[in-house]
């Protein structure tokens, strides 16, 4: 994820309902990249297994598997991305992203899978030397067609896996390239093998198999971290925070939580204003202000959750015991029932900070304009209250 350039204000809500609908063209995408994937991977691994068992290779054998093994996932995810492109639902309010997620795991696994088989072949035939066999010189031309091939599935692929910002497209892109890197040890061992080294191929076969495998535990662990919300990394993090530090009354920030849903990012944010008094609609303009510049300057955030704080509430003295407006309230006039003023009270705020509440009480400009100071009149509001343990500060305001 990075900074993108920012848009004009109000264009990032545009911008991501262009996401949501451009599902069918992402998936368009993704299908005509694969289809065309899955064909070079077919006439190759026919072209491998079939020249690695005439040429007596092994390895070329083993990567004509790997080839194969391709072509399954091409299919996966064919099968992946129709399912995933489905808008969200009841049951899916966040959408169906994952469904890539889960492929790729499953993919990772059968890449696994694979690689154990092919080493465990070819390390029985290293300690089995009569099954050794010298291969053709001409299975080393079949892996440099295939060397060539599937570096240009590679690139064809990674370029429509960062248009459709697509890891399910992107692992498959690097499959192709494993693909190649084993086709170019192919060709080491076999060529080792003609030089009268025979051990090579089948070591070449090992290789190959270890390759496979440790691109397939990749693949897996990093959308199994997806699977459990993992957040994004540091540098990712840090510039989510300098963004929204950015923002004009945001104090400080805690609790900042990142996740990968497919191609989009969510975040969740604390924030910590500037002034804890201010009031509820300019906290909540702050809050879609952060929101906004989010979405505008990171093209992966599709949507932030923010939740406004008057103070850091992860350090301070929490005030869940002191209960909602009603009952305060309640209590309040009950306190003031001998203040004669309290009977032309306009507003009172309520303002739950450190584990108190700082109560405001409004009163009409001519009581204090009247044979009674300001003063006295604040006293006996105060006085009535001294005692209460959940009222830290009483203010009087005359307007």
């Amino acid at each position: 994820m990075s900074a993108d350039p920012v848009e004009p204000a109000g264009a990032e809500r545009a911008r991501v309902a262009r996401q949501r609908d451009a599902a069918p063209e992402r998936y368009a995408i993704i299908r005509r990249v694969t289809l065309v994937g899955a064909a070079v991977d077919l006439v190759l691994a026919l072209a491998k297994i079939g020249g690695g068992f005439a040429a007596q290779s092994q390895s070329l054998v083993a990567d004509g598997v790997h080839s194969l093994s391709d072509l399954v996932t091409d299919l996966l995810v064919l099968f992946a991305a129709k399912l995933a492109r489905a808008k969200p639902d009841a049951d899916h309010p966040y959408g169906h992203e994952r469904i890539e997620t889960v492929a790729t795991v499953a993919l990772g696994v059968v890449l696994i899978v694979v690689g154990a088989g092919i080493a465990l072949d070819s390390l029985q035939r290293l300690f089995q030397p009569e099954d050794l066999h010298l291969p053709a010189w001409w299975a080393m031309a079949v892996a440099a067609a295939s060397v060539v091939s599937k570096e240009g599935v590679y690139r064809y692929t990674m370029r429509a896996a960062r248009r459709s910002r697509s890891d399910l497209l992107e692992a498959n892109a690097w499959h192709a390239r494993s693909d190649a890197a084993s086709s170019l040890v192919v060709i080491v061992g076999v060529g080792g093998a003609l030089l009268g080294l025979g051990y090579l191929d089948a070591l070449a076969a090992v290789v190959v198999s270890w390759m496979i495998g440790k691109m397939g535990y990749r693949l897996a662990r990093r959308s199994v971290e997806e699977l459990i919300d993992s957040g994004l990394g540091p540098e990712q993090v840090e510039a989510v925070r300098g963004a929204l530090m950015e923002v004009d009354g945001v104090r400080d920030l805690h609790m900042l939580r990142t996740r990968q849903m497919g191609p989009k990012t969510l975040v969740d944010v604390h924030i910590l204003l500037d002034d804890p008094k201010l009031s509820v609609s300019e906290g909540h303009q702050i809050s879609e202000t952060a929101r906004a510049e989010l979405i505008r300057k990171f093209q992966d955030i599709e949507d932030v959750t923010v939740h406004i704080d008057p103070e850091d509430d992860e350090v301070v003295a929490q005030g869940r015991h002191l209960g909602l407006r009603g009952e305060i309230e309640a209590k309040l006039r009950a306190a003031w029932s001998d203040v004669p003023e309290a009977e032309a009270i306009r507003r009172i705020t309520l303002h739950y900070l450190d584990g108190n509440i700082q109560v405001e009480v409004e009163l009409p400009l001519g009581l204090a304009l009247g044979r009674d100071a300001p003063e006295p009149i604040r006293r006996r509001f105060e006085q009535a209250l001294k005692h209460d343990p959940d009222v830290s500060e009483v203010r009087v305001l005359f307007a």
